[in-house]
């Protein structure tokens, strides 16, 4: 009989793989056994920490805090990045040019370039001076970091006291970061990078470098830039050389240098330089003793017969001075340019005009204006209501959405692209879009709809599911898309990157003054690209030509048919006759336009043009709060309207093409008409001219004779007439 208990090689197999099997037990279970143990010390021993009652409100309070702190953060850290990227650029070297900037007629209008510099180093200044700024800007600028808490504490408490804004909480570190990086539109997001930026310098650069850098930078009014350029402009004195008084005049300048230039409100200025003599006494840089002379005696500016120019211009030409001026030998240049300055200051003027009398009514407080002429010059510019309060150019680098003033673009390519004409029948019904799960189904801005219309009626009235239906190919349509648009809107000069989707045949994204200007500006020209210069001449200082703009021009492309363009402007001339630009019609000269209004009443457009002249106009804020409904047709188109006038006044006058005759209601009157008039806030209730002269004197003939005709009575009723007989009235 076999031994049960024998040993063989199978049975060695097995044993073995219960050893290895006992093993991986083994292993496992004291792996969780001394995990455990370790688990429950560290428990034990946090206890010790363990909190009940109050103390434990109080530890949750904490944590949320710092979780929160954390997650903000992060956040503003995200939004600061971008910023960051600013600081990788040659942000130190302003260009090495001084350029003479001449108006169309060779009228010298400013000055740019190396007159902002300034070659004194800090040590050398006048010690009033730069107490002078620091009582004014920063008193604590030595003691923080960037950021002033205690400094903006103070501020909060005096304007709450005040009830109104009499202190500013910027250190001179972020006022900098503003002048070097940023822009000055108000908005957290640029509060936030400003912020970090003041952090990054004050890690970066020393103290002095920082105050040199703020003083040589900042912007002191006449168009001059930096300390030393003011000196010599207010009071032709080198900057080493100005009195108490002199210097109290200079850093007041640095709050609002438009508002207290001396060479503008001389009063203005010496109240403003008291009250920074007043600063440094307060803030302990000086005694009442030490200043009161400079009170008795205030600084006397040289007379300067020019005002201020046209600054925002200016800032755009000297960009394009310095990227054509890498190919020229000379640093010192005469610029020739197209700026009309009795143009530019009906363009400002009819802009503060209507913000001082209806800005506070509508809750708008910027606006901004490009005017061009047929072959592209820009004529005139205005970047902001005040650009010493601040020099950031909404005409050119501010991207505001600009709503309906977008859909001609709609219109235009749909046409190019399909055939269609103004006569081409769509209908004004209910249409939604699947956006991100859910459904966006667009509105006109009556709240109804139409029904069956043609494309005349639905630009007119600027009904807004048409140009929807054209992007999604509805109800019948061919289907335009993004390509298709895109293609068109870049073939007409718009250059901003855009967010292809639905929406943006709304006027979704956010574009410029100057190209929405330049985009109108190809209907103005028949479909041929118009190209916007403000540069005609560059010379050094021996009248050398160094640039022609002429030699160099080439011709500009054809981008729409003779079609399209026909039909755009036979549906645009009629908005200002009875659609919602109403306010911009013009007295005798026929005009074509679109109105445009933004979700929210953020922003207001209307962007217009005659045979003459082609320009945009935008209102609204800087923060992007809302208006009090502000909508295209009203300032926008006023405002244009305005200028428009005053710029067509004895000159010869150029019909906009396609359009032969120059006002509506002549015998050969060819407009679509409609005969329906909108009740909408941009409707003025007055119907276009529909008569012939003859008939309207027939009518004037009727109306005489029946004004002297003898009412009739009863008892002259005429013999066998029915009782119910109806005399025409």
């Amino acid at each position: 009989m076999k031994d049960p208990f024998g040993r063989s090689k199978k049975g060695k197999g097995w044993n073995k793989l219960l050893d290895f099997d006992s093993l991986i037990d083994s292993s496992i279970y004291d792996f969780f056994n001394s995990t455990g143990e370790w688990w429950e010390s560290v428990t034990i021993f946090f206890r010790r920490f363990r909190v009940s009652g109050f103390k434990k409100f109080l530890v949750e309070i904490a944590d949320e805090a710092v979780t929160l702190a954390l997650v903000g953060a992060i956040a503003m850290l995200a939004l600061a990045l971008p910023a960051f990227e600013e600081t990788r650029k040659d942000w130190r070297n302003q260009g090495d040019y001084s350029v003479t900037f001449l108006d169309r007629n060779g009228k010298i209008i400013g000055r740019r370039g190396i007159r902002q510099n300034t070659a004194e180093e800090l040590d050398v200044l006048p010690d009033h001076f730069i107490k002078a700024v620091l009582a004014t800007e920063d008193r604590r600028f030595f003691e923080h970091f960037g950021i002033d808490f205690f400094g903006l504490s103070r501020a909060l408490a005096e304007n709450v006291r005040a009830n109104s804004v009499v202190q500013g909480g910027s250190t001179i570190t972020q006022q900098l970061a503003k002048n070097l990086f940023l822009t000055n539109e108000r908005t957290l997001e640029r509060k936030i990078k400003e912020a970090f930026l003041s952090l990054w310098l004050e890690a970066n650069l020393e103290k002095k470098e920082i105050l040199k850098l703020y003083i040589d930078r900042a912007y002191m009014g006449g168009g001059n830039f930096g300390i030393a350029a003011a000196s010599q402009y207010y009071f032709d004195k080198n900057i080493k050389d100005v009195n108490l008084a002199e210097a109290a005049m200079l850093a007041g300048l640095y709050k609002a240098p438009g508002k207290y230039a001396p060479h503008i409100n001389l009063p203005a200025a010496r109240a403003r330089a008291n009250e920074v003599l007043t600063n440094m006494v307060q803030a302990g840089f000086m005694t009442e003793g030490q200043v009161i002379r400079a009170r008795r005696e205030p600084a006397k500016v040289v007379e300067r017969n020019d005002l201020e120019g046209p600054n925002y211009f200016m800032d755009w030409a000297y960009e394009e001075v310095q990227r054509l001026g890498t190919k020229f030998p000379d640093r010192v240049l005469v610029v020739k340019t197209t700026v009309d300055l009795d143009l530019q200051k009906a363009a400002e003027d009819s802009i503060e005009t209507h913000l001082r009398q209806f800005g506070n009514q509508y809750g708008v407080r910027e606006a901004a204006m490009v005017v061009m002429d047929y072959e592209g010059a820009v004529r005139a510019m205005v970047g902001g209501r005040d650009y010493g309060q601040s020099q950031f150019n909404r005409a050119t680098k501010s991207k505001r959405q600009p709503g309906s003033s977008f859909k001609p673009f709609v219109y235009a390519s749909s046409i190019e692209n399909f055939g269609y004409d103004e006569k081409t029948r769509v209908t004004d019904g209910s249409v939604c879009v699947n956006r991100f799960g859910k459904s966006w189904c667009p509105r006109n801005y009556s709240g109804g709809f139409r029904g069956r219309t043609d494309f005349t009626t639905a630009l007119v009235k600027s009904i807004n599911t048409v140009p929807v239906k054209l992007y999604l190919g509805r109800d019948g349509l061919q289907q335009l898309g993004g390509d298709r648009l895109m293609e068109t809107v870049r073939s007409m000069g718009v250059e901003s990157e855009m967010v292809v989707n639905p929406p943006m045949v709304l006027g979704a994204n956010g574009l410029t003054v100057m190209e929405m200007t330049a985009g109108y500006g190809t209907f103005m020209n028949g479909g041929t690209r118009m190209d916007e210069f403000g540069i005609t001449q560059i010379l050094d200082m021996e009248d050398n030509v160094l640039y022609d703009r002429r030699e160099e021009k080439s011709a500009s492309p054809q981008v729409l048919k003779e079609s399209t363009v026909s039909a755009m402007n036979r549906m645009m001339v009629q908005i200002p006759e009875w659609g919602t630009a109403r306010r911009a019609a013009l007295d005798g000269i026929r005009s074509a336009g679109k109105t445009g209004t933004t979700q929210a009443y953020r922003d207001a457009w209307f962007i217009g043009y005659t045979g003459n002249y082609v320009s945009a106009v935008w209102f609204g804020n800087d923060n992007y709060q809302s208006t009090r409904r502000l909508t295209g047709g009203r300032l926008p188109a006023m405002t244009w309207q305005r200028f428009m006038s005053y710029a067509h006044r004895n000159i010869e006058l150029r019909p906009i093409p396609y359009i032969d005759n120059p006002l509506p209601g002549s015998e050969d009157d060819r407009q679509l008409i409609s005969p329906e008039i909108e009740d909408d806030p941009d409707t003025v209730a007055v119907r276009p001219k529909l008569l012939s002269k003859e008939a309207e004197q027939k009518l004037q003939e009727i109306e005489r004779l029946l004004r002297n005709a003898k009412p009739l009575t009863r008892s002259k009723q005429v013999a066998g007439a029915p009782s119910d007989h109806v005399v025409a009235q």
